[in-house]
């Protein structure tokens, strides 16, 4: 008697999922690279321009007045290693500093206020646009008679500089609202404090920023100027003393770190606008 096993069933070996390809890390690397050259592209062709033509195309006059780049960053450095730069920095970051703050302290809630009383803007808005057309650099004078050549002026200054993008843009932030917003928001019963702080302000978050970014260059611009006159520290009494003493390579340091400094602040108030307006990109990519 013969037994037959049943063998039981073959089945197909399981194939493993591919792993999926992933770029390679040189054409990452390649692309950033690309990146990179064609956003600093003018930059090097001007300072290429800068070193060269001083070198080979002007005389010797016009050369002592136009040095070529790399004098000027040999200067740029010694004022780095003998500390001078530092303490003219720290003047100007300070004045610039207090200046913003106050401006923004005062702005922000004054454009708020502003844009949400109508009847308050219509009373203002004729003293608003003859003071947003008065530029401050002109007011130098005014400011030095009445509050002296000292710091007192310089930083108030800077204050009258930077209170008028972040107002005007504050203003306009709250009146670009949605109006179906606020009325989907209305038709919730929400109460006026609570609509403008759920709805109103942080809609008008971003067009806030952009006031405070354009602020943030103005501070340093205007206080480059207001230092040129009556400062004993700063970048603008730096750049108006070599040029006094012709110390002209200096002069052009000065000149850079200046712009080095307004492309730094500048870009942080980017990022820092990014990072806080996240919320919004997010909610209109999901749209």
């Amino acid at each position: 008697m013969t037994t037959t096993l049943n063998a039981p069933p073959l089945t197909p070996p399981r194939i493993s999922s591919l792993p999926s390809e992933k770029p390679p890390r040189f054409g990452r690397a390649a692309r950033f690279l690309g990146r990179v050259t064609r956003s600093s592209a003018a930059i090097v062709l001007f300072l290429a321009a800068w070193e060269l033509i001083p070198r080979y195309v002007l005389d010797e006059g016009t050369r002592t007045f136009l040095p070529p780049v790399s004098e000027d960053v040999v200067a740029l450095w010694g004022l780095i290693e003998n500390g001078q730069l530092l303490d003219h920095l720290q003047a100007s970051l300070g004045r610039s500093a207090a200046g913003f703050a106050i401006a923004v302290t005062v702005a922000v809630p004054l454009g708020l206020l502003i844009a949400w009383y109508k009847p308050l803007a219509a009373y203002l808005n004729p003293l608003l646009e003859l003071a947003r057309n008065t530029a401050a650099l002109a007011l130098l004078p005014v400011f030095t008679l009445l509050l002296g050549i000292g710091e007192t002026s310089k930083i108030s200054l800077v204050v009258y500089a930077c209170v008028w993008p972040v107002l005007l843009n504050t203003i306009a932030g709250v009146r670009t609202v949605d109006p179906l917003l606020v009325k989907a928001a209305r038709s919730l019963g929400l109460s006026n404090p609570t609509l403008f702080r759920k709805v109103i302000l942080p809609s008008a978050v971003p067009t806030i920023f952009t006031g405070i970014r354009m602020a943030g260059t103005y501070a340093i611009l205007v206080l480059i100027a207001a230092e040129m006159v009556g400062a004993k520290a700063g970048l603008g009494y730096l750049i108006n003393t070599t040029q006094v003493n012709f110390e002209i390579p200096k002069m052009y340091a000065g000149i850079i770190a200046v712009s080095v400094l307004g492309l730094l602040v500048n870009q942080g108030f980017v990022l820092f606008e990014r990072r806080f307006s996240t919320w919004r990109q997010q909610g209109e990519s999901s749209r």
